[in-house]
């Protein structure tokens, strides 16, 4: 199932934008992975928030915070489309959260990692992208 985690700054998000920043991104990543939209999907689409401490990241040139997106899903799970939309509108996420204009869009990279067949497990078993997609088809035309 997506897992999606954004490492960020402590401090760069007001409360209210870290209360919602992550169920906006899991939507995204929902969205952009064709999941059906129920509650089990939903439920399975986990969101992380991971602040560092001030000082702990910088770059060569400046101080200003930067935002990290990592996304995990099956292999297969996302074409190119749907890998270009996904980090198109996680990154407007961020940034809305942030409180940054489209001109800060550098300041925001996204990793996206493919989790091969049978290296993914969850509830004491492997997980593989065909029984998914059999999950969500039948969801969907639930």
């Amino acid at each position: 199932m997506p897992m999606i985690r954004l490492t960020v700054q402590a401090g760069v998000l007001t409360d209210e934008r870290r209360a919602t920043v992550q169920r906006d991104l899991a939507r995204v990543l929902l969205r952009w992975e064709g999941a059906p939209d129920t509650a089990f999907f939903r439920a399975q689409a986990w969101s992380y928030l991971t602040e560092l401490p001030e000082g702990a990241q910088v770059t060569a040139e400046d101080d200003a915070p930067r935002f990290l997106v990592e996304v995990t899903v099956p292999n297969g799970a996302l074409s190119e489309r749907r890998r270009t939309g996904l980090v198109e509108d996680a990154t407007k996420t961020v940034l809305a959260a942030a409180g940054l204009s489209p001109t800060e869009a550098p300041r925001v990279w996204v990793l996206v990692h493919e989790q091969p067949d049978d290296t993914w497990g969850a509830g004491g078993s492997l997980i593989r992208h065909a029984n998914l997609v059999a999950l969500a088809k039948g969801q969907a035309d639930a």
